[in-house]
């Protein structure tokens, strides 16, 4: 039986492995203690769209996109994610409004597991692979690469493992390390955009109809701003959720937002991002994008910037006590008040008031005084590594999926990745 190896046992390589178990002997290698990547951290927002977390149509035809969405979305059932019911008209409603605010909404099919709920269900995925003889190898941590009488070595920190067929799915954590492995294995690549904004908190009332009365459980706003035509969208939003501290790599951090099923705020939260293209002579967006994280984290004393919209509109830094004059208490303490646009570009704050204006005309609410902003919050896009529309680089039997390898950015279109990667190697299987 031909022997795989899958790096990296987050959506896309757990997904893959699910794909392949019948086919061939599948060992997945992952550097942490669990499955489920930086997705078991994630609240479980499933986006059942082609074209959100990625673009699934880069890679099939719209009907074969909505094929494996589905299959997706039944595997995620399987393994303990409850139905949850969107209403269609209600969602077209909410499109045509925020048409007549200039704002592009996208209705999309979704569901929410939690952050609480999630390591169940990728538990009860691993389970399932393993009683197919799918073999874990965890706390193991890849550290090279070659190919060689076509097969490929992957030498680790507990010995080496040679296969017919590798998927490289590392996810973004990993994406330093595949961008290493892709120039030494001369695979061709070119940066993708960075995203850089805030994350928004306002009281749950402000989005309580979108989210309960439209069962709309994470609403996709796409924005062009007035003075700069940039694009901006809204993501992650977290109904009486947390915001929390996340480390992007040693001594860089920024913030995001998780929301349980269980356990409940008074507040919702969202990302609010700018997206950022580079051309000549600065391509590196993974470049910028950390410059910007780190003049945000120094001038935050080594912990996010917190600051209340009134006090960005007015141009001056927020205080503790100008942030408590609001009514939105603030879900992450462990912040200083201060003044986002000393650490950000001048356009890119433009941005997000002129998008937080807009918003206003569709949720009433979002951009009022009260409303408090933190950052850094920014979403690294790997670099992308050249493939055919199977996930296969220029090396037959080696595949990349997933978000490390900048071909998705988010759960469902990366576990997407990597059936299809896995279903190329199936068809090439002797």
């Amino acid at each position: 039986m031909e022997k795989v190896l899958v790096i990296g046992a987050g959506p896309a390589g757990l997904f893959a492995a699910h794909e392949l178990a019948s086919s061939c002997e599948v060992t997945v290698i992952e550097q942490e203690n669990h499955i489920g990547g930086a997705g078991l951290h994630s609240d479980g927002k499933m986006n059942f769209h082609p074209q959100i977390g990625g673009n699934l149509l880069e890679f099939l035809s719209e009907e074969d996109a909505l094929k494996i969405l589905e299959e997706i979305k039944q595997i995620f059932k399987k393994y303990g994610m409850e139905e949850v019911g969107n209403d269609w008209e209600k969602l077209l409603e909410l499109e045509r409004k925020s048409i007549r605010a200039g704002i592009k909404f996208i209705p999309i099919r979704q569901n929410h597991i939690g952050s609480d709920y999630l390591p169940k269900v990728m538990n009860n995925f691993r389970i399932d692979l393993e009683k197919k003889n799918v073999k874990f190898k965890l706390n193991t941590k890849a550290l090279d690469i070659d190919s060689k009488n076509e097969k490929i070595i992957v030498k680790t920190d507990k010995g080496s493992e040679e296969a017919n067929f590798t998927l490289l799915a590392p996810g973004r954590v990993g994406s330093l390390w595949l961008i290493k492995m892709a120039k030494k294995l001369g695979l061709k690549m070119h940066f993708n955009p960075v995203d850089i904004g805030v994350r928004v908190e306002v009281l749950n009332d402000v989005l309580k109809e979108i989210v309960h009365d439209y069962q709309c459980w994470d609403p996709k706003f796409h924005i062009r701003t007035h003075h700069y035509d940039d694009h901006i969208r809204s993501f992650c939003v977290c109904p009486y959720g947390f915001v929390v501290k996340e480390f992007y790599e040693k001594d860089i951090f920024g913030v995001n937002g998780h929301s349980m099923r269980d356990k409940k705020s008074k507040n919702c939260n969202f990302a609010l991002l700018v997206r950022t293209e580079l051309t000549k002579p600065l391509e590196n967006t993974i470049e910028y994008g950390r410059s910007i994280a780190k003049q945000t984290n120094t001038l935050g004393g080594g912990k996010p910037i917190l600051q209340r919209l009134r006090d960005l509109r007015m141009n001056r830094r927020s205080t503790w006590e100008r942030v408590n004059r609001g009514y939105v208490n603030p879900t992450l303490k462990d912040v200083t008040p201060g003044d986002i646009s000393m650490a950000y570009p001048y356009r890119i704050v433009t941005d997000i008031i002129e998008a937080l204006d807009k918003l206003e005309k569709v949720i009433p609410g979002v951009g009022s005084d009260s409303t408090l902003l933190y950052a850094p919050e920014i979403k690294f896009y790997s670099m992308r590594i050249e493939t055919n529309k199977m996930l296969q680089t220029a090396i037959p039997n080696l595949f990349v999926a997933g978000d490390g390898a900048g071909v998705s950015r988010g759960i469902t279109i990366a576990a997407a990745t990597g059936m299809i990667a896995a279903r190329r190697i199936k068809s090439l299987i002797k």
